[in-house]
């Protein structure tokens, strides 16, 4: 699988693909997450226009996406019910999904997102039970609640190469 940035004319793609996660969110349970249209279309743009839209492509076609933002996340400037490992600058992993097509999306996400940073920083919501044992698969470790812009919480994780290589 190849990653590479997101374009303005891949929008379609994408929200294909954020359509296909919704989706199988919904159908495994987790039907509380990405809702009244998130992510939409205005965001999809703004992650592209900022360079932090990523696409995961086998054979042309798009099968994965995620937005992953180097630098401080406010969303992370508080958490509870725990602590961050370390304060050591990071990358977030944010809106991450596939189509379901391809296997492997989100371990090739992770992988490309280490080569550019070793501290990896990543939330989900508590009824998204997939993305909690990918991210205990990956080396992620729980590290507490966090609480996004709407003020709903979420289970916060983190990997940190320091610990994990």
């Amino acid at each position: 699988m190849v990653i590479r940035r997101g374009k303005r004319e891949d929008i379609d793609e994408i929200s294909r693909v954020y359509d296909r996660a919704k989706a199988f969110m919904e159908a495994t349970g987790n039907r509380s997450q990405w809702l009244n249209g998130y992510p939409g279309r205005a965001l999809i743009e703004d992650d592209i226009a900022k360079g932090q839209c990523y696409v995961c492509e086998k054979d042309g076609k798009i099968h994965g996406v995620f937005a992953f933002i180097l630098g401080e996340d406010p969303t992370y400037g508080y958490i509870e019910d725990g602590s961050w490992k370390n304060d050591a600058p990071y990358g977030t992993i944010h809106r991450i999904g596939s189509d379901g097509e391809e296997k492997g999306v989100f371990a090739a996400c992770v992988a490309f997102c280490k080569t550019l940073s070793g501290e990896l920083r990543i939330d989900t919501h508590r009824d998204n039970a997939i993305m909690q044992r990918l991210c205990a698969k990956h080396g992620f470790e729980r590290r507490g609640i966090i609480y996004i812009d709407d003020g709903t919480p979420r289970i916060a994780y983190q990997y940190s190469a320091e610990t994990k290589e």
